[in-house]
């Protein structure tokens, strides 16, 4: 039997409040009435109704204010406004302070079910979409895949970290290499036992410079034309927990010497503020630019880098860490065939395998997570083969171990397999070039990573 869904009625008309509360009752929802302000925000937060109908016109308070109160500390309730007024000006203010409608006095008792039906069928499916979420991340984010030296040394130093309780930390590599999965696994390390530890994030450069400040450290009532009441930001949010500056190159320099300030003294000030709140906040940055680059060129304050470099982890690309890609692809190809409910899908061809292995990977990680999750959902052969790959991974390629002619190159004699035939040339041109992988390369006229991962595949280190 299903948990009816909780409706509340703020409202000080005891006639009023008490007819909307029958007409509710007999629709089967659990119905709870106040007829006073008094502390009716804790309650709201202790109760926790699916929908909150809302007086404009309380006789201790304004129902407008109530509602901005609630919007500013995150109460997760569609707010219905009551109002006698038939003006449109309250209403409108409401809906921009996100109110998900209003009903004027005298109500049509119909009309209130409807919109209270629907009201609940928005937060069945804000459940729904945070559930999905839930499970997505509880795929995607458990561990970092990798068995590669590059991934085993970046685990063993952010270990350390964790165990010397670093405050910063700054994560660098490109577009696509899992910076932020990254910073969600430091977290866990980094809060182990604190389930409840807060995790944050905003993208540096997404938002314009003020407001990114008043977005990290909130600000008081009066601040700006807008701020009707104060309001925490993230860094208070993430009080005990883990902030994330996503993209910190983006930062302008007024700014990052305020997050400098924030990193050093491990206080903040709310704009419009003149009190100093101290946090106990980790502190993520990520970026996929250069600081050093940055510093040199007079965009990045080389106080702050050098404050965010002291615990420095860059995530190697995909291309250079290739015996990782079969354990990604697979990874994905589980966590895909879960969400989409097609686990009739086992693996990959070894030919797949190697397409995949040998591919550059431009996108990194993301690029090959897309991958595989479109081929989970267009194809439905038990194993993945090479023509369900995209064109970009199975466009023919020069054959890369031919002996490049006029280069002395010679094959072995005989029924030699393919293998021992890509291993001599591969010998001999190591040889040639004193072991020099870059000349080797040249000689056999293939790419560098293509030559590195033979070397390795064929245990030629």
């Amino acid at each position: 039997m299903s948990v009816p869904e909780k409706v509340l009625i703020i409202d000080d008309d005891e006639l009023i409040a008490s007819m909307l509360a029958r007409a509710l009752r007999s629709e089967g929802y659990e119905v709870r009435v106040e007829t006073s302000a008094h502390q009716v925000v804790e309650k709201i937060k202790q109760w926790s109704p699916a929908v909150t109908m809302l007086d404009i016109r309380l006789p201790d308070r304004n129902g407008i204010d109530i509602l901005e109160e609630m919007m500013n500390i995150g109460i997760p309730a569609q707010v219905v406004m009551l109002t006698a007024d038939d003006t449109a000006e309250s209403a409108v203010r409401a809906m921009k302070l996100g109110a998900v409608d209003y009903l004027t006095k005298p109500f049509n008792i119909e009309e209130v079910k409807i919109i209270v039906r629907n009201s609940i069928e928005k937060v069945k499916l804000t459940r729904e979409v945070d559930y999905l979420r839930k499970v997505n991340s509880a795929l995607f984010e458990h561990d970092i895949i990798g068995k590669s030296p590059a991934i085993g040394a970046l685990k063993s130093e952010l270990e350390k970290m964790a165990n010397a309780d670093v405050s910063t930390i700054l994560i660098t590599g490109e577009s696509g290499t899992g910076k932020e999965l990254l910073a969600r696994y430091a977290h866990r390390l980094l809060h182990t036992g604190a389930e409840y530890a807060p995790f944050v994030s905003i993208n540096c450069a997404a938002l314009p410079e003020t407001l990114l400040e008043s977005e990290l450290f909130g600000y008081e009532k009066g601040a700006f034309t807008d701020a009707k009441s104060d309001r925490k930001g993230l860094f208070e949010q993430a009080e005990g927990g883990t902030i994330l500056l996503d993209e910190i190159g983006e930062m302008k320099q007024n700014l990052q010497s305020k997050l400098l300030r924030v990193l050093e003294e491990r206080i903040i000030r709310r704009v419009g503020g003149s009190g100093e709140i101290p946090i106990d906040v980790t502190v993520i940055a990520t970026t996929n630019r250069d600081l050093s680059g940055t510093v040199e060129k007079g965009e990045f304050r080389m106080d702050l880098f050098y404050r965010l470099n002291t615990f420095s982890l860059p995530i190697t690309p995909l291309r250079d860490r290739r015996e990782d890609i079969p354990l990604l692809a697979k990874h994905f190809l589980y966590c895909f065939s879960t969400k989409y409910n097609k686990k009739a899908i086992k693996g990959f061809s070894s030919n797949a395998t190697e397409l995949l292995t040998t591919h550059s990977w431009p996108g990194n990680v993301r690029e090959l997570k897309n991958i595989i999750e479109r081929i989970v959902v267009l194809e439905s052969s038990i194993i993945i083969l090479p023509e369900h790959l995209p064109k970009e991974i199975c466009a023919p390629r020069a054959a890369p171990l031919e002996p490049p002619g006029g280069n002395g190159f010679i094959l072995p004699e005989g029924g030699t397999s393919l293998e021992a035939a890509e291993k001599s040339l591969i010998i001999q041109a190591l040889e040639r070039a004193r072991h020099n992988k870059t000349q080797a390369a040249k000689l056999l006229q293939i790419s560098y990573d293509t030559l590195r991962y033979q070397v390795k595949k064929l245990g030629l280190e």
